[in-house]
């Protein structure tokens, strides 16, 4: 995955849950800054900071490269 694919599917992903970046960033207790950053290209996450996205967005790092699947965070909600 390119990293402007990676930017696209982080936004898609957060747009969906309805969360701006910075609750986001600060719900997963980095800087009010940090998922901006990643967002602008400016920094990718480390894998640590990775998995504490997939987690808070409720799905697992294969759903979050997989770009066919459409809203992967409701999917797992019905499935629950």
């Amino acid at each position: 995955m390119e990293k402007s694919e990676f930017i696209k599917r982080l936004v898609e992903l957060r747009m969906e849950k309805g969360v701006s970046a910075r609750d986001m960033s600060l719900s997963i207790g980095q800087s009010a800054s940090y998922i901006n950053n990643i967002e602008s290209g400016m920094s990718y996450p480390s894998m640590t900071g990775f998995f504490y996205i997939c987690d808070y967005l409720g799905i697992s790092p294969k759903e979050f490269f997989d770009t066919e699947a459409a809203n992967p965070t409701k999917l797992n909600e019905l499935l629950e």
